[in-house]
């Protein structure tokens, strides 16, 4: 890894700032990269062409691009996506504000004008013409967590920084690459990215090991999890603990398949006063709570109606806890879960055993011919999945229909409910059916949604990806009537052919099926599963104003303006 690669014939025998750049990106694991052509980094992207263990990875778009690198991202631990200066980075800057939101590790690579174009401050295209050539990458500030404008004398060792800082933090960072720096010659890393060395301090560890073992005693614990266990990768911890005793647990929606779900101690998803009452007074009531890596936001809290009581909590964060009222810093999340592992064992199972909140009544299946609803769509739905997939569900009612079923074990849950950027699964699917080739993506989204990022189909087949795609059909935003507007015209969307929609984006490997009864949906997703080569399309066509029950118990609190009435 650490010795100059095989160089190109086309540019030349010498090793350059990209191919730095391109050779660190391999280390941390990206074997593609994202992104879409312009004139300011098509030097680069022969490098990323010519490279032996990168593969580039062209979207119909920037925006899309980004969403596939997000969808990468969030199961490889690191990604990457290439635009070019102005136009293309602000095309994709949706999709990186959404990283920041949601913790993402996505390495934004801009081509940029050279250094002595620059130096000249003239009217250069895609510039906002005044000369200043670093607008963007102000912008960029607020939106990454590390940013470098790559200078020859300091660029790899600004790579490295800013490589180690998203690899740390998870979320994405910034690199300007101008076009004579690109090609730069430099040496080859000599030795791997330094690793952080730790942020637990002994001293808070052992407070917090006393504190907790105090208020933990002999009583039973409850844990909620969240989805920083998986950003942080303490999913090993969590289970560890969560193994150490009949312990009874539950996760928000955003953390959705961080546990097994199919365990008989897993509670069910926890959303405020908007849960399943058995789950509510489980988390709420529970005689000790341990939080880990919870983050309440408006949608996955029944707009912060959750009420747990924090002199019975131990909270666990990426670098602090709380016991109560006590702050234990700094203190990062894998020792906290080690050292309340610790606790359960050395005391003992004295937990009983956990009453399961499935009340174990099968599935009454409708008859065949049974208009097709969200319910039945989403109960037979998670009857196809099988362990491997990996589930993206849009957010609107594909989200909020599958918050609330419990996915098999090894099945894998994507959403994205604080930034909720609809349109966002189609191509974040196409990222993870990439990052994992072994595992068959599965993607659930609204007409509405798919609309907006639909242009990414074509990739898929280029890709040889055979996703199962499942677009609702409910004739328009069918969320936003539920907020307001039932039957405004700017809920209204133009109606497609879903059917020929694969034949003119260039898919050229798969089925299309149209369910508007029970039969037919149990048809198509039969087919799916018997054909795992090709891409199948189901076009589900549901009633307009027919949303899940979780969804429809959360749009009761909004008003207009979206703020809760409470």
């Amino acid at each position: 890894m650490f010795s100059a690669r095989r160089t190109v014939d086309f540019v030349t025998s010498a090793y350059t700032v990209g191919d730095y750049l391109l050779d660190r990106l391999a280390e941390l694991g990206v074997t593609e990269i994202f992104g879409v052509p312009g004139d300011y980094n098509l030097e680069f992207l022969d490098h990323i062409v010519a490279h032996p263990d990168v593969r580039w990875v062209g979207n119909a778009n920037e925006l899309n691009a980004g969403y596939a690198a997000d969808g990468y991202g969030r199961l490889r631990g690191m990604s990457a996506v290439v635009t070019t200066f102005g136009v293309g980075e602000l095309s994709v800057t949706n999709a990186i504000a959404g990283s920041y939101a949601e913790h993402v590790p996505v390495v934004h690579i801009v081509g940029g004008p050279s250094k002595d174009a620059q130096g000249t401050r003239r009217a250069l295209h895609h510039s906002l013409g005044d000369g200043d050539f670093e607008h963007f990458l102000r912008m960029s500030r607020e939106i990454t967590c590390a940013q470098a404008n790559l200078m020859p004398a300091t660029a790899t060792r600004e790579i490295d920084r800013v490589l180690c800082e998203v690899r740390e933090q998870k979320r994405p960072g910034y690199l300007l690459l101008p076009t004579d720096v690109a090609r730069f010659e430099v040496e080859c890393p000599s030795a791997p990215l330094p690793r952080y060395a730790g942020g637990t301090s002994p001293r808070a560890l052992a407070h917090f090991t006393e504190a907790a073992t105090e208020l933990i005693a002999d009583h039973q614990l409850a844990v909620l999890a969240d989805y920083l266990v998986h950003r942080l990768d303490a999913i090993p911890q969590l289970e560890a603990l969560l193994a150490a005793d009949e312990v009874p647990h539950a996760t928000l929606m955003w953390g959705k398949s961080l546990v097994d779900e199919s365990s008989p101690n897993f509670l069910g998803i926890y959303a405020g006063a908007a849960s399943d009452e058995p789950v509510r007074r489980a988390i709420e009531e529970a005689p000790v709570l341990l939080t880990a890596g919870v983050v309440f936001t408006d949608m996955v809290s029944g707009f912060f109606s959750q009420r747990i009581d924090p002199a019975r909590t131990i909270d666990i964060g990426a670098q602090q806890s709380t016991v109560g009222t006590q702050v234990f810093a700094p203190l990062e999340m894998e020792a906290a879960l080690d050292a309340v592992t610790t606790i359960l064992t050395r005391r003992g199972a004295s937990s009983p055993p956990v009453a399961s909140t499935d009340d174990g009544v099968p599935l009454q299946l409708p008859p065949p011919d049974t208009p097709l609803t969200q319910k039945a769509l989403w109960d037979r739905f998670c009857q196809a999945l099988t362990p491997g997939n990996v589930v993206l569900a849009d957010q609107g009612t594909s989200f909020y229909g599958m918050a609330g079923h419990r996915l098999p074990r090894g099945v894998t849950f994507i959403g994205q409910p604080l930034w909720g950027s609809i349109g966002y699964t189609l191509p974040a699917t196409l990222g993870a059916g990439l990052a994992h080739r072994d595992r068959r993506p599965v993607l659930l989204i609204g007409d509405g949604a798919a609309q907006l990022t639909v242009q990414e189909l074509g990739t898929f087949s280029r890709e040889g990806l055979s996703p199962v795609i499942v677009v609702v059909n409910n004739d328009g935003y069918t969320v936003e009537r539920m907020i307001h507007g039932k039957t405004a015209p700017y809920n209204d969307i133009v109606r497609w052919d879903w059917a020929e929609i694969p034949n003119a984006l260039g898919v050229t490997n798969h089925l299309t099926f149209r369910a508007q009864t029970y039969g037919e949906l149990d048809a198509a997703l039969t087919a799916a599963a018997d054909h795992q080569d090709r891409m199948v399309l189901i076009e589900a066509v549901v009633p307009r104003l027919d949303v899940p029950d979780l969804l429809a118990e959360l749009t009761k609190p909004t008003s207009p303006d979206g703020s809760a009435r409470r």
